[in-house]
């Protein structure tokens, strides 16, 4: 087998890739999944409270919102200008403060408050920001609330819809890079009889299958990182998230290789894509409903590599709590070289 050869076919392919249609989709579809998933359950674009304050007593009110992480906060010179934005929905809320607003409410006097709110703004950000704001004025005051409210949480806490559909949106990113990127280029030069050519060429069927793998190989490892990178699921160890993915992209290249040798034209191709795509995508159903019967999911080849990925990269947990599921993913893989092997000889023949 010779590295040159291999290094000229990976390249042919890097050149012409961004022609083929799965080639772009595997590019572009996680990328427009993660936009449309994540905008449509509130976790890339978090709807913070946006409020605006015209200070005219240099209020600690100001100060005090200045250093909360959870609302926006923009300061206006004007009460015409603060009434416009909350009118036009460009604020939640609007706070106006007048000159010696803190010393009058110290001094027990009921000063004029004016609070705005938005009529387009969540009710979620209204009570938030009126809560914070009735919150604050009592600090000034000086006085203390009147009931004292202690949260106790009760089972655990579950995860957000968006958090749970990011098995799924890195599971498509790895089956369309690493399967059916390398499937699709097989049958491709299969129908433009390219690869039959190779019989008598000093290139080896074998190492069009290397470059195929490697293809699928560094094309899945790029975009499932990314979109974990996009959902911002990497998690406290990053490396070994890599770690994880890498092993992921090896188990659904070798599967390529496999669905690529088996199909004889596009047509077969194109079936075995619509008859394995369940089968293939059912591990991931368990992650979005996590109370179902999670054993079930075990009987799916890829939910050893769905499963070391939800933990290390969702859940945070080290890379030695999954050394099972890594362990069988691997021995799938390896177990998949004699049977693409046979197979490739059997289609030389």
């Amino acid at each position: 087998m010779s590295l040159k050869r291999i290094w000229s076919i990976l390249r042919k392919d890097l050149k012409l890739g961004p022609r083929h249609p799965f080639f772009l989709l595997a590019v572009i579809m996680p990328v427009v999944l993660t936009f449309i998933f994540q905008v449509a359950f509130g976790s890339l674009f978090e709807p913070r409270p946006r409020l605006g304050i015209v200070d005219q007593a240099q209020s600690e009110i100001t100060s005090s919102v200045r250093q909360m992480e959870g609302i926006e906060l923009t300061l206006l010179d004007d009460v015409e200008t603060l009434k416009k934005q909350v009118e036009e929905n460009d604020l939640d809320a609007g706070l106006v403060l007048p000159a010696g607003f803190d010393e009058a409410v110290r001094a027990g006097k009921r000063p004029k408050l004016e609070f705005y709110i938005g009529g387009e703004s969540l009710a979620s950000n209204r009570i938030i920001l009126t809560v914070t704001a009735i919150d604050l004025l009592r600090g000034i005051e000086g006085g203390g609330a009147p009931v004292e409210v202690k949260t106790v949480q009760l089972g655990e806490g579950g995860l957000p819809v968006a958090v749970r559909l990011v098995p799924m949106l890195v599971f498509y990113a790895l089956v369309m890079a690493g399967l059916w990127v390398p499937a699709a280029s097989l049958v491709e030069e299969k129908e433009k009889g390219t690869f039959t050519a190779l019989l008598v060429s000093p290139a080896r069927t074998t190492e069009v299958l290397a470059a195929k793998w490697i293809l699928g190989f560094i094309l899945s490892l790029i975009m499932a990182a990314a979109t974990l990178l996009l959902n911002r699921a990497f998690g406290p160890r990053p490396l070994e998230v890599l770690a994880v993915i890498a092993v992921a992209a090896l188990l659904n290249c070798m599967l390529g290789l496999l669905v690529g040798v088996v199909s004889k034209n596009s047509t077969m191709f194109f079936s075995l894509v619509k008859g394995t795509g369940i089968f293939l995508f059912a591990p991931v159903v368990f992650y979005i409903f996590p109370h179902w019967p999670q054993w079930i999911a075990r009987i799916f080849p890829l939910y050893w590599i769905m499963e070391p990925i939800w933990q290390v990269s969702v859940m945070g947990r080290p890379l030695g709590s999954v050394r099972l599921e890594l362990a069988v993913a691997l021995a799938i893989t390896l177990a998949l070289v004699p049977l693409i092997a046979a197979l490739n000889r059997r289609a030389q023949a």
